[in-house]
């Protein structure tokens, strides 16, 4: 525990830390309505850059009304209006494109650069060209740049438009291909009209937080973006040569096939010797000797293939979704032999992208209308399902990607502008099942750790004549304290009998003497704390070299002395866990102070680490082990 205060005060510091995760472990577990799914946003609709100010995606157009209102035409086709140049709103009437002034003839300050005359005064000029703004005061006799930054522009590149407020001869407004710009002093100096302005162009969601990663995404015209977990944030770009190479090989095979096939190919899947191609005209051609030859093919009907879903264990069976009029959603259980049309009462606007739980036959579906969800078929031909919509209470924006996490327990959608949202996916909802409460995993549990059950109020938990504190209990889910005197049922299990209204339901739950795990939340990131301070190190906040940090943990098995099950430890000299304990930094061993129960909590432990006095800055991994079993791995930010 901590070195350097009582007992009491550590408690009272994680008190507040303890009480959120209470309420992430709820929010995590709460199964969303059907229609209305409690969703989170995945870090902010802007990028950072290292502008002036985040940035977003490209604007073509930006003006003034007469009043004094400001207008941004997206390079997607939407009109926000601002009157506050702070937030942005779309507009809600028809609002007619203003002509572009009539340019001027002076000596241009660079190649191809375009001239605006300034409405107001007849000596000033502005002039945008691809990397900069110049402006002139003296009717084009010489140019300033106004944009320029060490080699590049503080407001990025592709400049588009440019407007002067009528009230202020010295507010500038410039659209350009990372958003809107202002300048209050004539060009002196820049900020950002971004951050309430949604356009982020999100194509494609590629990773969902997992250990070190956040989510990952693909940010059309910019490439590979990341928000780390932790605090909503801009995303940042990431370099990444793996997956820079993943990507660029699945669009060449996308380019050979459309040569080979005469058509160009959209989207291809499969698994095993089967593969399926989907071209811009809506044909689907089918492999079964991994691409070599293209024999089976489904006539045209539709528009575009945008994506697969194909069973990894049973490749005969494939959903496509396809853009344009006709069949959106389209199943095969035969390898392509017949297809049936799902569409049922699904928008008729472009599907762009699917995600599936297999074992559920849950199946997600982004379209132009939104996300819609629906239990479908896989093994057999059955009549098409109901879609039910869930983006409700999202922004009304076209669904473009959907994915689903490693585990089918969350479901991420990205919005066409908004960036990515994620909620615990609706089909859990319908799945009672018993999970780690730390990282809600089907890690094995143990003595004394907490487990949660998902989708049921838990009324009684018991294995044979033993019973199981239920230390909260709602409608969505509950969790369970594993008792300090529990032994396994079966060689590695325990029976878990669990009541829930009225009824009996019955687990067998992987079980060993220890099986540590670290807490994380609903993003991803890991309850590590300062014990200086109580605060977590977030994914923006650094541990310094030879820093004490806190783990916050369960599964570490029995303590010295023994303790009640179900009773919260005390505060002061919490019985210390009887487990050899060790921790890694980046694989490299770091030095263990203490492991206990947490004080004045149940089920949970508090690992206390030093890191070392040398560190090399930036992201790390960090693991506990308990008599050499593994935790999960989580990512923390270090500084020398």
């Amino acid at each position: 525990m901590c070195h350097r205060a009582t007992g009491e005060s550590v408690a009272g510091r994680l008190a507040g830390i303890l009480f959120l995760l209470a309420l992430t472990a709820a929010a995590q577990t709460t199964p969303p309505d059907l229609i209305r799914p409690t969703w989170r946003r995945i870090g902010a609709s802007t990028m950072d850059l290292s502008l002036a100010s985040p940035a977003t995606g490209p604007v073509s157009r930006v003006w003034f009304s007469g009043a004094g209102k400001l207008y941004a035409l997206t390079a997607y086709g939407r009109i926000f209006e601002s009157a506050d140049m702070e937030s942005w709103t779309l507009a809600a009437d028809a609002v007619d494109l203003p002509s572009l002034p009539i340019a001027s003839s002076f000596r241009s300050p660079a190649p191809g650069a375009r001239q605006f005359p300034h409405p107001r005064d007849p000596r000033r000029v502005f002039a945008l060209s691809a990397q900069h703004l110049y402006r002139s005061d003296n009717a084009g006799e010489s140019w300033t740049n106004i944009t320029a930054f060490g080699d590049g522009s503080v407001i990025g590149s592709g400049q588009r438009d440019i407007a002067v407020s009528p009230a202020n001869p010295d507010l500038l407004v410039v659209a350009n291909d990372y958003g809107v710009w202002r300048s209050a002093d004539g060009g002196l100096s820049w900020s950002g009209l971004n951050v309430s302005l949604p356009n982020l162009p999100v194509r494609r969601i590629l990773a969902t937080p997992s250990g070190l990663t956040g989510t990952r995404a693909v940010v059309e015209g910019n490439g590979l973006f990341e928000v780390l977990p932790g605090p909503s944030k801009e995303w940042r770009p990431i370099a990444d040569a793996q997956l820079v190479s993943e990507l660029a090989a699945d669009e060449a095979r996308r380019r050979t096939l459309s040569q080979s096939l005469g058509v160009e190919i959209t989207a291809i899947g499969g698994s095993g010797d089967i593969r399926y191609a989907g071209g811009i005209d809506g044909r689907i051609w089918i492999s079964s000797d991994r691409g070599q030859t293209w024999p089976g093919l489904r006539p045209g009907a539709g528009g575009a293939v945008e994506s697969f879903y194909v069973d990894s264990q049973e490749p005969r069976i494939a959903l496509a979704v396809l853009r344009g009029n006709g069949p959106r959603v389209l199943r095969t259980i035969n390898t392509g032999v017949t297809w049936d049309d799902l569409s049922n009462n699904l928008p008729n606007l472009p599907a762009h992208a699917i995600a599936v739980d297999r074992p559920s036959g849950s199946a997600y579906v982004a379209t132009g209308g939104g996300l819609f969800f629906a239990t479908v078929d896989l093994d057999r031909a059955s009549p098409a399902p109901l879609w039910t919509l869930l983006s409700k209470s999202l922004p009304d924006a076209a669904a473009i990607d959907v994915k689903l996490d490693a585990g089918a327990n969350q479901l991420f959608v990205a919005l066409d502008g908004y960036g990515v949202y994620a909620t615990l996916a609706p089909h859990r909802a319908r799945q009672m099942r018993v999970v780690n409460a730390a990282d809600f995993t089907s890690r094995a549990a143990a003595p004394g750790s907490v487990v949660s059950v998902i989708g049921g109020k838990i009324t009684r938990a018991r294995a044979g004549e033993l019973d199981f504190p239920v230390l909260f209990a709602s409608d969505a889910d509950s969790q369970i304290q594993i008792p300090f005197e529990a032994v396994a049922t079966s060689p590695s299990s325990i029976s878990l009998a669990l009541d829930a209204a009225g009824r009996q339901f019955t687990f067998g739950v992987p079980f060993q003497a220890v099986s540590p795990a670290i807490f994380i939340d609903r993003t991803g990131a890991p309850w590590v704390l300062d014990p200086d301070n109580g605060m977590m190190f977030e994914a923006s906040i650094a541990a310094h070299a030879g820093a004490r940090i806190q783990i916050l943990t369960t599964g570490l098995g029995k303590v010295s002395p023994d303790w009640p099950t179900g009773m919260a430890a005390p505060l002061v000299q919490p019985p210390a866990v009887r487990a050899r304990m060790a921790a890694y930094v980046d694989r490299t061993p770091v030095e263990v102070l203490s492991a206990t129960l947490a004080p004045g909590y149940v089920g949970l432990y508090l690992v206390e680490i030093r890191l070392p006095a040398i560190v090399n800055a930036g992201p790390a991994e960090l693991y506990i082990t308990a008599d050499g079993q593994e935790s999960n791995r989580v990512g923390i930010l270090l500084e020398p």
